[in-house]
């Protein structure tokens, strides 16, 4: 029996069959074949090819997912909302949707024919679900970070800056929430997100994240803005719930737990600043999207409850 890997496929049949289904969705929607080459890593000659006439592995090609996934990524690449990290995680998603007894199972039962009928599970065996649930997790604080960015959120961007965090189910320590390294800035008036996120990148989300999380694990999400008092008010007549801490404390994750412990994880928490400490508002989420999604509503934008 020839050994084949299902890996050589994916290389061989796979990826070249994807990058020309998205050369074509780019082309269609307007770049140049200079622009597709820079979006796919490969020669302008390559994309020439994918142009003219490659069809790749039709199993692929026509397979609905597949389809779905390079109009999705077409259109993130196009419009701005995709980066080359981002349009990478949806092709390795879509890879293994495609490894999981699906058409990457038959090419390589074509190749290897006593695979059939064995009901191989060779691609989808031992997937690491910790790994799973941290690329889940970074992806959310990407997303929230991009939303923050489009938001119109300068305004409540702190001296200090911002940041937007997302702790691991579980989480017990700083290294499992997830956050922007640097933190998120403003600079001529436009909020920046300087990295992606990266667990153990902020200390202070981490500390309010990990206090509301001890008293409701449902709540994992949350971003730093400036206190406002606008703000403030604009939650309480939505129905959020706001609460005061004090910022004077050196244990902060402490006494972020004790209060929360006594009235419940409320929707905002704030302090009103020290001496030498910026006046700072905890808005939580379930999530770092849903958290980010609500500043972005707390100060008009289109984002939603």
């Amino acid at each position: 029996m020839s050994l084949v890997l299902p890996s050589e496929l994916v290389a061989d049949r796979v990826v070249p069959t994807l990058r020309a289904m998205l050369a074509r969705r780019l082309h269609e929607r307007g770049a140049t074949q200079q622009a597709i080459a820079g979006h796919l890593g490969v020669s302008q000659a390559a994309v020439s090819n994918y142009l003219g006439g490659f069809d790749g592995e039709p199993l692929v090609a026509e397979h609905p997912d597949a389809q779905a996934t390079v109009d999705r990524i077409a259109r993130g690449l196009d419009d701005g909302d995709l980066d080359g990290y981002d349009a990478l995680a949806e092709l390795i998603g879509l890879v293994r949707t495609l490894e999981d007894r699906g058409p990457v199972c038959e090419l390589h039962e074509r190749e290897m024919p006593a695979l059939r009928g064995l009901g191989c599970d060779l691609c989808v065996r031992g997937v690491d679900s910790e790994a799973e649930r941290e690329r889940a997790v970074l992806a959310s604080v990407r997303t929230a970070a991009r939303r923050l960015a489009a938001g119109d959120v300068a305004s409540l961007v702190p001296n200090v800056g911002t940041n937007v965090g997302e702790a691991l189910p579980g989480a017990a320590a700083a290294t499992d929430v997830a956050a922007i390294p640097g933190r998120i800035y403003t600079m001529a008036g436009r909020v920046e997100v300087p990295a992606n996120p990266e667990f153990g990148a902020s200390k202070h989300v981490a500390t309010a994240v990990l206090a509301a999380a001890a008293v409701d694990p449902s709540v994992r999400g949350a971003v730093n803005v400036a206190t406002d008092d606008a703000l403030l008010r604009r939650a309480r007549d939505r129905g959020l719930r706001t609460l005061a801490f004090d910022a004077d404390y050196e244990e902060r994750g402490e006494h972020l737990r004790e209060r929360f412990g006594e009235a419940g994880v409320p929707d905002v928490a704030y302090h009103r600043g020290a001496f030498g400490v910026e006046p700072v508002a905890y808005v939580f989420g379930e999530s770092a999207v849903d958290a980010a999604d609500r500043v972005v509503a707390l100060v008009g934008g289109d984002a939603t409850e």
